[in-house]
This record gives C-alpha cells, sequence and structure tokens, in this order.
C-alpha cells in the first residue's frame, strides 16, 4: 500500500495537535456503571487501541470523547478546554467520528459522501471551495478510493465501505480520529487493509486515531499504545510489548494466553494457552 499523500491544511486549523485529558471521567445509567471515574491523558499524534471484552466500557468511552454522551461524573478536557465549551462544527474541525454502525447512503455516490466531510468548513449555506475540492480529492487518493469514487456507496463491498467514510473522515481535516470498531464486519484481508489505512495516515499527518478492537493482535500489530478496560475500568495500559503479556492478557480477559513474538515483524503475539 502506497503512503498518505499530504493534504493542504486550512489556515482555521489549530496550530498544533491536541490530546484529550480525562478528569474523574465517568458514566452511568439507572441500575449500572458502564465506565468507573477514569483520570488520564490520551496524547496526540499516536494510535491507540482500546480494547476489552463486551461490555468492558470502549465504546463507552469513545462516545463520550466524540460527544455522543454526556458523563455521569467528573470532565473531558480536548487541548486546554472543557469538552462542553466547544461549537459543534468547531469541535468537528478537530475531531472526527466514525460510529460502530454506519448508516446507510441511498443513492449518494462515494465522491458525494466524501465531500460531507467538509461541512464543519463551510456550513450549510457556505460555497463549496477550490480548498474543499482539493481535500476531496486528497482524501480519495490517500484512502486508494479513488477507482470507485462515482459508484454508489451502499454499492460497495464492506472494505471499500469503510475506506469510504475512512475518507469522508479523512476530507474533514481533523487532528484526531474516534473510530468504534471499524474491522468488525470485515474478513481478515479487509480488516489489515484498513488499519495500515490508518495507521500510515496517523503516521504520515501526525494523527491522532483512538479506536475500539476486539481482536488484541491487530491492536499490537498497527497501535502505537494500547488501553485495556474491564468491567468499567482500566485494568491495563502501555504499549504492545507492554500489554501483551501473559498476566495482563489473563487480567484483561480471564483466560490463559501463551504469547510469541512474531516471526516477520517485531510485536508480539496472543494465542489460547
Amino acid at each position: 500500500m502506497t503512503h498518505p499523500e499530504p493534504l493542504p491544511r486550512p489556515e482555521t486549523t489549530a496550530a498544533e495537535p491536541a490530546g484529550f485529558r480525562l478528569e474523574g471521567l465517568g458514566f452511568s445509567i439507572p441500575g449500572r456503571v458502564l465506565l468507573e471515574p477514569l483520570s488520564l491523558d490520551i496524547a496526540p499524534g499516536r494510535v491507540v487501541a482500546l480494547v476489552g471484552h463486551n461490555g468492558s466500557g470502549k465504546s463507552t468511552l469513545l462516545k463520550l470523547l466524540a460527544r455522543q454522551e454526556q458523563p455521569s461524573a467528573g470532565a473531558v478536557r480536548f487541548g486546554d478546554r472543557d469538552l462542553k465549551s466547544w461549537g459543534e462544527r468547531e469541535f468537528a474541525r478537530h475531531v472526527a467520528y466514525l460510529p460502530q454502525t454506519t448508516p446507510p447512503a441511498p443513492g449518494l455516490l462515494v465522491r458525494e459522501l466524501v465531500a460531507l466531510g467538509r461541512y464543519p468548513w463551510h456550513g450549510p449555506f457556505g460555497r463549496f471551495s477550490p480548498e474543499d475540492r482539493a481535500h476531496v480529492e486528497g482524501a480519495l487518493r490517500s484512502t486508494h478510493t479513488q477507482p470507485f469514487a462515482e459508484r454508489p456507496v451502499d454499492a460497495l463491498s464492506g472494505g471499500e465501505r469503510q475506506r469510504a467514510w475512512l475518507a469522508m473522515l479523512v476530507a474533514q481535516n481533523p487532528g484526531c480520529m474516534l473510530l468504534d470498531e471499524p474491522i468488525s464486519a470485515l474478513d481478515v484481508a479487509h480488516q489489515i487493509e484498513v488499519l495500515g489505512l490508518v495507521r500510515a495516515l496517523s503516521h504520515e499527518r501526525g494523527l491522532g486515531v483512538v479506536v475500539v478492537l476486539h481482536d488484541i493482535n491487530m491492536a499490537a500489530r498497527f497501535c502505537d499504545e494500547i488501553m485495556a478496560l474491564k468491567n468499567g475500568r482500566l485494568v491495563a495500559r502501555g504499549t504492545p510489548e507492554e500489554v501483551v503479556t501473559a498476566p495482563s492478557l489473563k487480567a484483561i480477559y480471564g483466560l490463559d494466553m501463551a504469547v510469541m513474538r512474531h516471526p516477520g515483524r517485531p510485536e508480539p503475539v496472543a494465542v489460547p494457552a
């Protein structure tokens, strides 16, 4: 896969990349705590995986970062500001969110979907400028979606569709992407393709990514850092080498796992013992 091409950045983009700061962040619903109070920093410019079993709090945490849910306790800061102080379009210029289930796009061509990523910059009545067009074309090139740019989104394969939605986020030109299980419905080949693209985009552009994943080996292969949750609590955090160990995996999944070095790459690989 070729490396993504640099995109022009609007003058209104923040001069420095920003990260998240969680300050006693918690979330609960009647009768159940989904996320215990959590305090930590998520640095910009890195691919960070959120892993853990179903119901561990991964998607809840991501939705709190994306302002899709309001915290029951504590606060989240992005950059030096509380999330609540950001306007909708202003926040969308910095942070892009891809939900676990993308909505249908009846009658929408891939190029038209990608162009929607420019909405935070020109608004509903703004003129679609040459700069907007440059971002759309650059996003299509970077995500290798140009060959099917004129095809309907809903006619694409699963892997192609995920790349089209990622292209929309790239056109949005954020400093951070929040991705909720972007490979859950894909076969292994497309999982590798999509996560390889995400990693390349991050490393080429200093783009921060927080991604919810189920597969610990995919997290180890494509992510710079892993944060593991269990029953709404953070139980492990560190590099793949620090988290993908037999004791950590036992704490995360409650399962004995053997860890070995991948024969062709540097990251560790875990298999059930």
